[in-house]
């Protein structure tokens, strides 16, 4: 007897744990429910030939700047930015304004999101010295990706800057942390470094042993609690070969823009717009990071989606703030490198699923399997576009790829069996859910 489905894929080339091949795949209840070939009937049946379909990509690292800086981006502009470039869900960063470091904040981040936000989503507690005792529990709340912690200054209030406070954190933890790993120490003794209207000096204040120190105290931290640790945007090529030796304890994640963009021609081509921390640095560190990506280091990718409005980035440096658009382009960036041979379609899917699900443990989701979500970003490898600003979705309304031809685009976002984006259009209301995590499962 034949299976009744809610809808069906035909005919996609199916990128997996288990290898590429042509297969079908039904969908019934938001689930997978058989991968093909398949022969029963379905409400819907979309084609999906010449396409490869992809388990949803999750981007592990955006600010969507709601409460508090909502003028830059919020939850419902940020997820619809997400969703429009293939990304499925988000994990969500806590340096808003108030911070998200209590309860209380935690709670009205989820409601605010729920059904608002277009993307399934979960948000990092913040972890600071005044809510240590907290975090135990507020790490294990329903919708929490973990606690999240800044060694150096960046955007917001965030600053954990001593061991001995980061030690009393790690004591108290259960869950993989992410830190944003620059040295406060070195920062401030080197801020005269910055050359103000220089954005070329922002890698010279921010340099590579800042980054460096403060993953090293990280890891040691890490092997004296027994805990364990993510590190974010690396930036420098020594971080990658100090990391290799310590896998044990330190997960990793590579940005595109650390990826695609080199100083100093990015400096002199946008001027602040490249301005980010840590900081886009020369050749040798990208080429570094890309070892990183071809040894099997770095385990996943985020596009740390960083939204300022035009206006705040054109201030003159060192007044402007650091960050840029990325969420809506982590997926046709990625691709083009795919295409370039710069990495395979299996190593970016295990970048962006298989890998995320794996560090954070994540229910159901990270693979095309009977039984999972059916989230999938289904893409075009063969299409050519250029992006632009006008395709932007985010608030900010710019990114710093304006202009660049890609080979290699989203066609489809599929979230909970649900088709979101086609074709370049929105096509369903948000439903926004909470990622599910087996550290935080209710019993």
């Amino acid at each position: 007897m034949s299976q009744r489905f809610d809808v069906i894929l035909k005919g996609g080339t199916v990128v997996n744990q288990d290898g590429e091949g042509v297969r079908d795949i039904g969908i019934a209840g938001g689930r997978i429910a058989e991968l093909g070939p398949l022969q029963g009937s379905a409400a819907e049946v979309i084609d999906c030939k010449g396409l490869h379909i992809l388990p949803g990509v999750m981007d592990t690292q955006v600010h969507f700047r709601e409460p508090g800086l909502t003028h830059k981006e919020d939850l419902e502009t940020g997820s619809r930015s997400a969703v429009m470039g293939g990304v499925t869900a988000v994990f969500e960063m806590p340096n808003t304004a108030p911070l998200t470091v209590t309860e209380a904040e935690f709670t009205d981040k989820v409601k605010r999101a729920r059904h608002r936000m277009h993307c399934d989503f979960a948000f990092f507690i913040g972890g600071t010295r005044e809510n240590v005792q907290d975090l135990p529990v507020l790490e294990r709340a329903p919708g929490c990706a973990g606690v999240k912690v800044f060694i150096g200054s960046s955007t917001g209030a965030l600053l954990v800057e001593d061991d001995e406070s980061l030690r009393r954190i790690f004591q108290v933890i259960g869950r993989r942390a992410a830190f944003h790993a620059e040295d406060e120490y070195r920062l401030n003794d080197r801020k005269s470094q910055r050359i103000e209207g220089d954005p070329r000096s922002h890698p010279v204040w921010r340099d590579e042993t800042a980054a460096l120190m403060a993953t090293q105290r990280l890891v040691k931290l890490a092997h004296e609690t027994g805990k364990r640790i993510h590190v974010l945007h690396i930036s420098t090529k020594e971080e990658i070969e100090f990391l290799r030796d310590h896998k044990d304890v330190a997960s990793c994640e590579a940005t595109p823009h650390h990826l695609t963009l080199v100083a100093p021609e990015c400096y002199e081509r946008l001027g602040t717009l490249a301005q980010m921390n840590p900081p886009v640095r020369g050749a040798d560190h990208r080429a570094g990071i890309w070892r990183g990506i071809e040894q099997g280091i770095i385990d996943v990718l985020g596009s740390d989606h960083a939204p300022h409005t035009l206006e705040e980035k054109q201030k003159t440096y060192p007044a402007s703030p650091s960050g840029m658009t990325g969420v809506q382009t982590l997926v046709p960036i990625m691709l083009d490198h795919v295409n370039a041979g710069r990495l395979s379609l299996a190593r970016f899917v295990d970048l962006t699923s298989a890998g995320p699900a794996r560090l954070y443990n994540m229910a159901c989701k990270g693979r095309i399997a009977a039984g999972y979500d059916a989230d999938f970003t289904i893409v075009d490898l063969k299409r050519s576009e250029t992006i632009t600003n006008k395709w932007v979705a985010s608030k900010a309304g710019w990114t710093p790829y304006d202009g660049v031809r890609v080979t290699g685009w989203p066609v489809g976002t599929f979230i909970r069996g649900r088709r979101v984006m086609w074709q370049g259009e929105l096509v369903t209301p948000s439903q926004g859910e909470p990622v599910r995590f087996l550290e935080t499962l209710k019993p």
